[in-house]
C-alpha cells in the first residue's frame, strides 16, 4: 500500500531542446515561451534551478506516523534497490526532526544522490537536496514559504540558478556550468529546472536537460558489487 495514499511525485515536461527519455513529452510553446522569452503579466515569476541526477524520493506524515517513499509512493524499505534502503534508513534517523515540521498528509519530496546514476557528485554533507514541499491537498507551497521550513530545519535546496524574468537555456549555461561546493558534479551539470509562480500558486514547471546527458551510465545492467557511490555507505 502506498502510506499518503497517492504517488510521490509526478513527470515534469520538458523544453524542446531538451533531451528526452522513454516517456518524457515536451511544455507547450506557450509555456516555454513564458519560461524563455516573455511573461504574461507581472504576476508571473520564474525560478530556474539546477537538476540534479539520483533518485526521486519523499518523507511524508499520515495518521502521525513519518514515512519514507520512493517516487511512486510506496515505502523505500520495501524497494527492490539497496539505495532506498539507505535513504529509509537516514530518513528513520532524522524521523524527529520530520514528525516535528510536517503536518498530517504533508510530504517533502527531493532527490537522493547517493548512488552515481548518469553523474558523479562530490557530496559534502547528507547526498540528499529537497525541491518540493505538498500540502495534505497535493499543493506545492511556494517558494519562499518552502525556504523558511528546509532552511529553518537544516535541509538542503537545489543551487539557484536565476529568479524573477525568463531566461533562455543559452543565456544560464554558463552560470549552470559553473562548478559549485557540497554537491558538485565532476562534468557538466544534467540540466535545469524552471517554474512559474502565479497569483499566490505554483502554476507549472519545466525542466531543460543536456544533450550530451547519459541516462544511467553508472548503474543500470551494473550488478551491485561495481555499482558507484557518490557517499560511501559507511556514512550510516
Amino acid at each position: 500500500m502506498k502510506p499518503l495514499e497517492r504517488k510521490n511525485y509526478g513527470s515534469i515536461p520538458h523544453l524542446s531542446n531538451s533531451k528526452l527519455g522513454e516517456g518524457d513529452y515536451f511544455v507547450s510553446e506557450g509555456q516555454e515561451r513564458i519560461l524563455t522569452i516573455k511573461k504574461r503579466d507581472k504576476h508571473d515569476h520564474i525560478y530556474i534551478f539546477e537538476k540534479y541526477d539520483g533518485s526521486n524520493i519523499g518523507i511524508g506524515k499520515m495518521n502521525g506516523k513519518i514515512f519514507a517513499l520512493t517516487r511512486s509512493g510506496y515505502e523505500a524499505k520495501t524497494s527492490p534497490y539497496k539505495q532506498h534502503h539507505y535513504f529509509s534508513d537516514w530518513a528513520y534517523q532524522n524521523e524527529k526532526l520530520f514528525a516535528e515540521m510536517l503536518s498530517e498528509g504533508e510530504r517533502i519530496t527531493g532527490e537522493w544522490l547517493m548512488l552515481a546514476h548518469g553523474l558523479r557528485y562530490k557530496i559534502v554533507g547528507d547526498p540528499i537536496l529537497f525541491f518540493d514541499y505538498f500540502t495534505p491537498k497535493n499543493e506545492r507551497l511556494l517558494q519562499i514559504d518552502m525556504r523558511k521550513f528546509l532552511v529553518n530545519y537544516g535541509l538542503n535546496m537545489p543551487r539557484l540558478l536565476h529568479e524573477g524574468e525568463p531566461k533562455s537555456v543559452i543565456e544560464l549555461l554558463p552560470t549552470l556550468n559553473l562548478k559549485t561546493k557540497g554537491f558538485e558534479s565532476e562534468e557538466n551539470p544534467e540540466g535545469m529546472v524552471f517554474r512559474v509562480e502565479r497569483k499566490g500558486m505554483v502554476d507549472f514547471l519545466a525542466k531543460w536537460v543536456r544533450s550530451d546527458f547519459q541516462n544511467g551510465k553508472y548503474c543500470i545492467g551494473i550488478e551491485e558489487p561495481n555499482l558507484v557511490w557518490n557517499t560511501s555507505p559507511i556514512w550510516l
